[in-house]
């Protein structure tokens, strides 16, 4: 399928029909949700999740999520054990992801899931994907908008910055909430830290919560160990600026731009891809980050960005 020049269109009733034809044709879409845009296609076609990969680059090892509108449409898709059930009715809609067994005849293609017999699956809260999935009558697997291992997008600009023409819509609905990708969780385990800590995990599921490593193999998606890269080498735990780099603070530690003034976890997440969108383009050799601590949504915060100083 052809692309034309990419195009933004505000979120709206005539942007959301026209992403869900471009979906039924075979097309792919950048969609904003909670936690950052994705790049969307029918979960069930084939083709159109390998214009996903090739459009991103992406390792087709490297499964990807299946968003849907609630988890009725979950079930026809994944088997849920209790487990499965009391974390979707905690955490559901909102920036949770479940991989779960696939069900027997799910209509979903094997790219999505990588070959593997889990689906990784979840129900975004963004109405704007809400409404792209209904519209379109199709579950929609949906990676983050950008090119591989590259900067996760958090504004509709930041997806033309990383993907050009190979996406021919963006729906525009400002920047992202959460501004890290979901949590992901199979079984008790928690495989990527997200919005939804291990702390609430624990909560609902006593002795939850666990952070396990994917000893080399990918079960799921962001378990790659360089991710979320940006092209300038990145130092972490810095207190303050060597030369030639520009210095993303936190709290106490100012720097040339500040994930959170008040040192606000939840804050300095929402703003942690949009800080270093703004540090790659920026003069400065490298980059530096001000030490996050790790409580809470923090562990998501340095996940993502020991991934993207990993080289």
């Amino acid at each position: 399928m052809a692309t034309s020049n990419p195009r933004i269109r505000p979120y709206g009733t005539a942007a959301i029909a026209e992403a869900a034809a471009l979906i039924r044709a075979g097309g792919i879409v950048a969609v904003p949700t909670e936690t950052v845009y994705g790049l969307a296609a029918d979960a069930g076609d084939s083709a159109a999740v390998a214009r996903i990969y090739a459009a991103k680059g992406r390792p087709s090892f490297n499964p990807l999520i299946v968003h849907v509108t609630d988890a009725a449409m979950a079930g026809q898709l994944a088997v849920f054990d209790d487990d499965a059930h009391a974390l979707a009715a905690a955490f559901w809609p909102g920036p949770l992801t479940l991989v779960l067994p696939l069900r027997p005849g799910a209509p979903i293609a094997s790219l999505v899931t990588a070959g593997l017999d889990t689906v990784a699956i979840r129900v975004p809260t963004h109405r704007a994907m809400q409404a792209l999935i209904a519209a379109a009558g199709r579950p929609l697997a949906a990676p983050s908008a950008n090119r591989s291992n590259g900067l996760s997008p958090t504004e509709a600009a930041h997806v033309f910055a990383s993907l050009g023409e190979a996406v021919p819509l963006v729906i525009d609905d400002g920047a992202c909430a959460a501004g890290v990708e979901s949590t992901i969780v199979a079984g008790r385990d928690v495989l990527r830290p997200g919005p939804i800590t291990a702390e609430e995990i624990a909560r609902v599921l006593p002795g939850g919560g666990a952070t396990l490593t994917s000893a080399g193999r990918i079960t799921a998606p962001g378990q790659l160990p360089t991710h979320y890269a940006p092209a300038k080498p990145l130092r972490l735990n810095a207190t303050e600026a060597l030369p030639g780099e520009w210095l993303i603070g936190f709290g106490a530690i100012a720097g040339d731009d500040t994930l959170s003034a008040t040192g606000d976890p939840v804050e300095a997440a929402g703003r942690l891809f949009a800080a270093l969108h703004r540090a790659d383009e920026g003069s400065a050799e490298r980059i530096a980050v001000a030490p996050i601590p790790p409580a809470g949504i923090g562990a998501a915060i340095n996940d993502r960005l020991s991934r993207a100083a990993h080289r």
